[in-house]
């Protein structure tokens, strides 16, 4: 029977098309190993190939981990470079179990908000609008840059940071921008703003936690003063 090469399989099937539209956790260890080694053999693709070398390590990853360069070189269709990659991988993955997990900062409060991004915003010449995404234990997923404007003002694309909140997967919201000239008042603009991204979140169902302003050693807080 004739061998089908991966791009003729269907697009659902394909390794990276999968991780792509399902996630990582949707492949199984052979999918995952040949995205790492890109093809197999003229006689079999690389999933069938991995299928094999895993077979004979007792489909175990730690068993992989422990074949050597020439040991991987004995099968059709892995060279230098992609036994170096799987055992790179495989390296890679026993540190990761080694390591820490990184601590994810706790911005419940305004205060919180300020000394985690004054540090970003204390030297900026212009505004800059920032977005902060987190968990519904108030942890930082991560957070996004959304804009960087003029010196007394930068446009903002609510569609952008309801876009970036929904990718993230986060339930809490809140939103940070600088004033470069000191000044702590929230301007006209950084009131309708307030609102605007607080009816946002009101359909969307996240909690919009806090509007802060950023000066040198200062903040405002849209929360604290009861505008949010």
């Amino acid at each position: 029977m004739k061998k089908l090469n991966i791009n003729q399989w269907a697009q659902e099937d394909r390794p990276r098309e999968k991780m792509a539209s399902a996630g990582t956790e949707a492949l199984t260890n052979a999918e995952l190993l040949a995205i790492l080694i890109g093809s197999g053999s003229t006689k079999e693709t690389a999933v069938d190939l991995m299928k094999k070398i895993l077979a004979d390590c007792n489909n175990n990853l730690n068993t992989l981990g422990k074949m050597t360069i020439r040991d991987l070189c004995r099968y059709n269709g892995i060279g230098l470079a992609k036994a170096i990659t799987i055992l790179a991988a495989c390296e890679l993955g026993k540190r990761r179990q080694a390591e820490t997990p990184e601590e994810r900062p706790d911005l419940g409060t305004a205060t919180r908000i300020y000394n985690h991004m004054h540090p970003v915003m204390q030297d900026l010449d212009v505004e800059e609008f920032w977005a902060l995404l987190m968990n519904q234990h108030y942890r930082l997923i991560k957070k996004v840059r959304i804009s960087h404007g003029g010196i007394t003002e930068t446009a903002v694309d609510i569609r952008v940071v309801m876009k970036e909140a929904v990718l993230a997967n986060c339930t809490i919201l809140a939103v940070c921008h600088n004033h470069p000239s000191g000044n702590l008042s929230p301007s006209k603009a950084d009131d309708a703003l307030t609102r605007s991204i607080s009816r946002a979140c009101e359909v969307m169902n996240i909690h919009f936690l806090d509007h802060v302003i950023v000066t040198d050693g200062q903040y405002y807080s849209f929360h604290e003063q009861g505008k949010c």
